[in-house]
Formats: C-alpha cells, structure tokens, sequence
C-alpha cells in the first residue's frame, strides 16, 4: 500500500520548519539571539514607536494570544520592555536598547533573506510568495472552518454553507 500524501497544514509546517530553521541558524552564526517570529513585532515597533499588543496583533495580522506569547519572549530576551498602558489590562510594548542595537544587523540578513526568497520564487512553477497571498486572501473572503463545513455536509449529502 502506498503511504498516503502528506496534507496541506503538514506541507505548510514542513515548509516553515525549514524555513524558519535555517533562518534562525543564520541568525544564530551571525551571534543574533533572534527568532523569526520576532521580526514582525520589531517592524512594527521601528514604524510605529511603543504599541499595545493589541496594536502589534492588528497590524502584523496575527491573534492577540499568538502577539502576547511573541512579546513575551522578547520580554524574556530583554529584546522589549512592557509598561503599563491606559488601562490596567493594556501593556505597552518598548523596544530595548539591546534590540535597537541589533537593528543594523538585522537589516542585513533581512536583505540577504529577501534576496533568497527571490531565488527560491524564481525556482518555482509559481512564486510561492503569490500562492502564498493568494490562499492568505481566499481564506479572508471565505475561511477554512466553512471551507471544511461545506465538504463535510457534501459528502454527507446535506448543503451547508
């Protein structure tokens, strides 16, 4: 018997354990204590100044829990400060001298990793940057949970959408 193929969410998490992987080992020959996740929460910061978590989840388009867990271990890396903000649940977020410190650096392997990319888009039937937006697009306009509703009633033979 044939081992069946791999699904989508396992091909996307191969995808981004490889990437992510070696991304953090260049970052970790370079002598950055830097994880990828971190690089979204800094861009904005570095835009916008000192951000609520709520602030940096909107604009980096992840959930309020996946920002908090972000932020948390920045704060653990002395990478971000938290301060109190307008009300007692807020917390602002600061970036540290440490991480303004590792700014230029950064910039360097961003390039060196948009060069990359580039190259691996190039390599591809399709650039995977476009297949990427497209399905982040299609599950804005319609989400997966429906998606996978609608097949399950199909094959059910009921209709629900």
């Amino acid at each position: 018997m044939d081992a069946p193929s791999p699904t989508l969410g396992t091909l996307v998490r191969h995808l981004l354990e490889q990437l992510d992987g070696d991304l953090e080992g260049v970052y970790a020959a370079s002598g950055l204590e830097w994880r990828p996740r971190y690089t979204p929460v800094l861009r904005v910061l570095l835009r916008l100044g000192p951000a609520s978590i709520k602030v940096l989840a909107q604009e980096i388009g992840i959930t309020h829990s996946a920002a908090s867990q972000t932020v948390t271990q920045m704060a653990k890396q002395r990478l971000v400060a938290l301060k109190p903000g307008t009300d007692a649940r807020e917390r602002i977020v600061v970036l540290s001298a440490k991480a303004k410190r590792m700014v230029p650096a950064l910039q360097r392997q961003w390039a060196a990793t948009n060069a990359a990319a580039a190259q691996l888009d190039a390599e591809l039937s399709v650039p995977l940057s476009t297949v990427l937006a497209e399905a982040i697009a299609a599950l804005n306009q319609r989400p997966f949970l429906s998606r996978i509703a609608a097949a399950a009633a199909a094959s059910s033979g009921t209709t629900k959408t």
